[in-house]
């Protein structure tokens, strides 16, 4: 069954437009899911400015997940690691009490490149809010593949599928990237109550309702299938809740207290600079003008 519908909002960077879909006003989360961000598609020209990059910045309680169709991203932190991720691949970074990262176009600024790819972030459980931070490339055999009646698939993380992912979680998980034919049909995996997909290209059909590139289907408990109408590349993700979680720019946390801290660590210079970047970061963006009553 149906749950909910979410259509991306489009939104600048800067030097390119990503799709953002959570959180909602009416779905802050699926499962641990709290962030999710379609990249491109966008040609990129050689010469690209420094400033269209992702300049360091900081995160706590999540994990990062970036995962690519297209393009090259150079990944750094604050914990000395430094890779480029290419599609196919998974860069799983788990904040923790605290990390910081930048993500540079240096393929695309040395040679153009044409970029396509998710951004999501995954609350982590309140036993591991505050774990240390860690990050792990991942690729080839960690991401197990499979192939059927028109579906090629990888599990990029969690339990699906018949499969598991080698990328450690925090919390029962489930995600991963259907590439499809016309024709072909998939499941959805059950074992979680929150459940999703999201259309990056084509199209599908759900109980016969059409759904487009750019929306996410939010499905309630219960087996729930779908059809590419047209070739398609398809997300599949969900999990268990972790409980309500407060946000505020790339912070995240059960604990509206904790995320005041980050603010001020930020602001005060307390969170380390990558090694590799250590020369600029982003400032801590202004607080949102609060709003009129209404009928005032």
């Amino acid at each position: 069954m149906i749950d909910l519908v979410i259509e991306q909002r489009r939104k600048s960077l800067g030097g390119f437009e990503v799709g953002h879909v959570l959180p909602f006003a009416k779905r802050r989360m699926v499962g641990p899911f709290v962030f999710f961000d379609h990249m491109g598609p966008v040609e990129l020209a050689p010469g690209l400015p420094r400033t269209v990059d992702v300049r360091p910045h900081p995160h706590i309680g999540l994990a990062t997940v970036t995962y690519l169709y297209a393009g090259e991203i150079m990944h750094r932190d604050s914990i000395g690691s430094q890779e480029a991720i290419r599609p196919g691949e998974v860069n799983w970074m788990t904040a923790g009490r605290g990390i910081t990262h930048s993500e540079r176009f240096e393929k695309a600024r040395a040679e153009g490149d044409f970029l396509h790819g998710i951004q999501a972030w995954v609350a982590l459980p309140n036993e591991h809010e505050e774990a240390a931070p860690a990050f792990s490339h991942h690729a080839g055999a960690d991401l197990p593949q499979w192939s059927e009646d028109g579906v090629r698939g990888r599990l990029i993380a969690g339990d699906a599928y018949g499969l598991k992912a080698a990328v450690k979680t925090h919390s029962p998980l489930f995600y991963a990237h259907l590439e499809m034919d016309a024709g072909a049909s998939a499941e959805i995996p059950t074992g979680h109550d929150e459940r999703a997909l999201y259309l990056a290209t084509g199209e599908v059909e759900v109980d016969g309702q059409p759904f487009h590139a750019g929306q996410m289907v939010v499905f309630g408990p219960g087996a729930a299938s779908f059809k590419a109408t047209a070739p398609s590349t398809v997300m599949t993700l969900g999990g268990e809740p972790v409980g309500e979680r407060f946000l505020y720019w790339n912070f995240v946390s059960s604990s509206k207290e904790r995320l005041e801290q980050a603010k001020a660590d930020w602001i005060a210079g307390r969170m380390k600079l990558p090694d590799m970047d250590n020369q600029e970061f982003i400032p801590l963006p202004p607080e949102p003008a609060p709003q009129p009553n209404p009928g005032s």
